[in-house]
């Protein structure tokens, strides 16, 4: 597959690709809307995956109307701290998809996610197989993140968490950590588990300063300037895409 690519196909489609090419989400969650009925074909709701949607057919998801985009985006984003990685929240924080540039009028979507708090290199997108490859556990995709602990960080931490420790039922592992100074760490995660550096950190009574991602695979966050988006580079594409397909 050509990440480049944009045409589509003048057939049926099955609804799921449908709505991951409209940018509403990956395959795999429009297959839970689905099944959840929150997707209507022509005024009926389709809860069966699999189902065609033939070209002119109007879908809605929770009632908004989803149109099938033909242009793709694949946006780098330095997010900084005090931003949501979602499309809303009650609570009325602020979003990162705010900080898409206006000129993109296709809508977006995060690709994995950083916690409130943290900052760094984070994808956007409209390619639903783009973005569901990408997050997967198995996707073997490096995450590289900076850190400053508010206070000294023990060799026990490093040594563990490339061990690979257990809280609370979950096993975290680290592919690899160095450290930078008697506060700071640079480690590189592989699943990237919600939370897992908080969560490993607070296990052993710690509180990061700073946590920014700084890698995605081949995507270095660079002189990305904090808030700023850039395109992916056909080079970049290139290279995630040597590792996704």
């Amino acid at each position: 597959m050509n990440l480049k690519e944009t045409k589509e196909d003048a057939g049926p489609l099955r609804l799921q690709v449908f709505l991951a090419r409209g940018g509403v989400a990956s395959r795999r969650r429009a297959e839970t809307f689905i099944l959840q009925g929150r997707v209507t074909v022509n005024g009926e709701t389709v809860t069966l995956l699999g189902t065609k949607v033939e070209p002119g057919s109007e879908v809605r998801v929770d009632g908004v109307p989803v149109l099938a985009e033909k242009k793709r985006h694949y946006l780098a984003m330095n997010k900084p701290p005090g931003y949501l990685c979602s499309s809303r929240d009650p609570q009325g924080r602020p979003l990162a998809l705010a900080l898409i540039p206006p000129d993109i009028t296709e809508r977006l979507y995060n690709v994995g996610r950083l916690d409130y708090l943290s900052s760094g290199l984070i994808f956007f997108t409209n390619d639903g197989d783009f973005a569901a490859r990408v997050s997967r556990p198995g996707s073997e995709i490096e995450k590289e993140y900076f850190i400053e602990s508010k206070g000294p960080v023990p060799d026990r931490v490093i040594d563990d968490f490339l061990a690979g420790l257990n809280i609370e039922g979950e096993t975290y592992r680290a592919r690899s950590v160095e450290r930078l100074g008697r506060c700071s760490l640079k480690i590189v995660l592989i699943e990237g588990k919600n939370r897992e550096i908080r969560r490993v950190f607070s296990h052993f009574h710690l509180s990061p300063r700073m946590l920014k991602r700084v890698r995605i695979g081949p995507v270095e966050l660079g002189t990305l300037e904090e808030g700023k988006t850039r395109r992916l580079t056909d080079a970049e594409l290139a290279k995630l895409e040597k590792i996704l397909w």
